[in-house]
C-alpha cells in the first residue's frame, strides 16, 4: 500500500458540521435524512464496467449485488492481495448460470490482478464503477483511488479502522461530491424495507421522544487467529497479519468496528446522525486469541443530549445465545428491531408484514439504487454518512481500549493513527499488544 497523504490541517469537526448541516448522509439526493430516496434511472445506452477490490466474502456478495442491480453492467476486472481469491470467486461467478455469466467481461481472466497494487490495475482497466471491499483498513486509501480516477465507488463497511482514515474518507467525500461521482456505502439494513418502514415512524414520532436504547450483536468468532505454530516458513509478518486481518485492529478496527458497527450506525438513525455527546465502556477478550490483538467483548453506553443513553452490546462467544436487534425506548411506546422484523408496542402498535410479492432484498436494493443514481446523473452521496457512523464506533472501541469517557469533539480531534504509511508484503511488522484499559 503506497504512503496516504492526509491534510494535517483539516478540521474534523468543520467536515462534522458541514455533514450535520447537510441533513444527513442522503440528504443530496432529496431524502429524509438517514433514508435512501428512490431514484429513477433515466435511459441509458453505455455499458457500465464495474471491477472489485477485494475479493473475500463480502466481494463476492458485492458482485453479485452489483450484476443484479442493471441490464446494461459487466464485470471487468478483479482485484485482491492473493490470486487465488480472485480466481475462486470468478469460478464461483461461472457456475452461476446465464444471468450472470453473460455479464462477465470478455477476456475477464487475463484482468485478474493481485498484490498490494491490484487496487490500482483494477481501477486503471478502463472501469466506470469499483467495489471496494477488502480488510477497511486499506478503505480509505482504495477509495481516495477511485475517486482520483473519476469512477463511482461503493465502499463496504466500516470505511476505516483509525480517526486519521476517517479524516481523509472526508475529505475524499467531498471530492467526489465536486466531481458529481456517486457514493455507495455498504450499511445495508438502512435499505431494508422493514428498516426504512420502522425508522420512519420513529423520526414521524410513533413511539414519542427517545429515552432509551439497548442494541446487541451477539455472535459466534469470526476467522479465528491460527496459532503461530500454523505460520509457513518465511512468510512476513506482513503477510501473516493480512491473510488474518480480522483478528488485526489496524486491519479489522475490531469486532466493534468490523461488524458490530451495524447496530451503532443504526443508532445513529435513531437519532438523525446527530452526534452524541460522549461515549464509555468496558471490554476484553475471554478466549485466547493466539498473536491477535482484537477484544471478543464490548459493552458501550453512548451519551446523548437530555440524559438520554443508547447502550451496545457486542461479542463473539463460542457455543452460547446469539441475537442481533435493538429495543428504542420512547415516551409514547417501544420500538424493536430485528435482522427481519420490525414492531411498535403502546399508544402506535404497529408490525412490519412482509409484502408477498415486489420485496426485494436489502443489498440488491441499495445497489439498484446506486445504478440509478448513476445512471441518471443524480448522484447518491453516502460517503460522508459511512464515515461518520464508522466514527461512533470507533469512539466506542477506544472508549473501552482506554477505560476512558470520550467526547465526540476529542474523538474527531485525535491524531489516532493505526495504519502504516507504508505496506511491505514482505517486511516486518511488530504486532501491537493488545490495550489494556487504564493502561497507556
Amino acid at each position: 500500500m503506497k504512503e496516504s497523504k492526509l491534510s494535517q490541517s483539516q478540521d474534523p469537526s468543520a467536515n462534522r458540521r458541514s455533514f450535520l448541516k447537510s441533513g444527513g448522509a442522503v440528504a443530496a439526493v432529496g431524502g429524509v435524512a438517514g433514508f435512501p430516496a428512490i431514484l429513477s434511472g433515466a435511459p441509458n445506452t453505455k455499458k457500465l464496467k464495474i471491477g472489485v477490490v477485494g475479493c473475500g466474502g463480502r466481494g463476492a456478495g458485492a458482485m453479485i449485488n452489483a450484476l443484479n442491480a442493471d441490464d446494461n453492467v459487466e464485470l471487468h476486472a478483479m482485484g485482491d492481495l492473493f490470486r487465488p481469491a480472485a480466481e475462486g470467486k470468478l469460478r464461483m461467478l461461472q457456475a452461476k448460470g446465464e444471468a450472470v455469466t453473460a455479464k462477465l467481461s470478455e477476456g475477464l481472466e487475463s484482468r485478474i490482478f493481485d498484490g498490494i497494487d491490484a487496487y490500482e490495475k483494477v481501477m486503471d482497466s478502463g472501469i466506470d464503477v469499483v467495489l471496494c471491499t477488502t480488510p477497511p483498513g486499506f478503505r480509505p486509501q482504495h477509495f481516495r483511488a477511485a475517486v482520483d480516477r473519476g469512477l463511482h465507488a461503493f465502499v463496504e463497511k466500516p470505511c476505516a479502522t483509525d480517526v486519521a482514515g476517517i479524516r481523509q474518507f472526508w475529505e475524499t467525500s467531498e471530492i467526489a461530491a465536486a466531481k458529481g461521482l456517486s457514493v455507495l456505502c455498504g450499511f445495508c439494513y438502512r435499505y431494508s424495507m422493514h428498516g426504512q418502514a420502522l425508522f420512519e415512524r420513529i423520526h414521524d414520532g410513533a413511539i414519542g421522544d427517545i429515552l432509551s436504547i439497548h442494541s446487541q450483536y451477539l455472535a459466534g468468532p469470526v476467522k479465528p487467529m491460527p496459532p503461530a505454530s500454523q505460520r509457513p516458513e518465511g512468510m512476513s509478518d506482513t503477510e501473516w497479519q493480512a491473510r488474518n486481518w480480522y483478528n488485526f485492529t489496524w486491519l479489522s478496527g475490531d469486532g466493534l468496528v468490523e461488524q458490530g458497527c451495524h447496530n451503532v450506525d443504526r443508532i445513529a438513525w435513531c437519532f438523525g446522525d446527530k452526534p452524541p455527546v460522549a461515549a464509555f465502556g468496558s471490554g476484553g477478550r475471554q478466549r485466547p486469541n493466539e498473536e491477535g490483538n482484537i477484544y471478543d467483548h464490548f459493552s458501550v453506553t453512548y451519551e446523548y443530549p437530555n440524559n438520554v443513553k443508547a447502550h451496545m452490546e457486542w461479542r463473539q462467544f463460542v457455543d452460547s445465545y446469539r441475537t442481533v436487534g435493538d429495543t428504542i425506548v420512547g415516551t409514547k411506546g417501544v420500538a424493536k428491531f430485528g435482522t427481519g422484523s420490525a414492531e411498535i408496542t403502546g399508544q402506535n402498535a404497529w408490525r412490519w408484514r412482509k409484502p408477498r410479492t415486489g420485496g426485494k432484498n436489502m443489498y440488491d436494493a441499495e445497489h439498484e439504487e446506486f445504478f440509478a443514481a448513476i445512471r441518471s446523473g443524480d448522484r447518491k452521496d453516502d460517503g460522508k454518512w459511512v464515515a461518520d457512523s464508522t466514527l461512533l464506533a470507533i469512539l466506542g472501541r477506544n472508549a473501552c481500549y482506554s477505560g476512558k469517557r470520550i467526547t465526540w469533539e476529542e474523538i474527531s480531534q485525535s491524531d489516532e493513527k493505526l495504519v502504516p504509511d507504508s505496506v511491505d508484503m514482505n517486511g516486518e511488522l511488530p504486532i501491537r499488544p493488545m490495550r489494556i484499559p487504564g493502561v497507556v
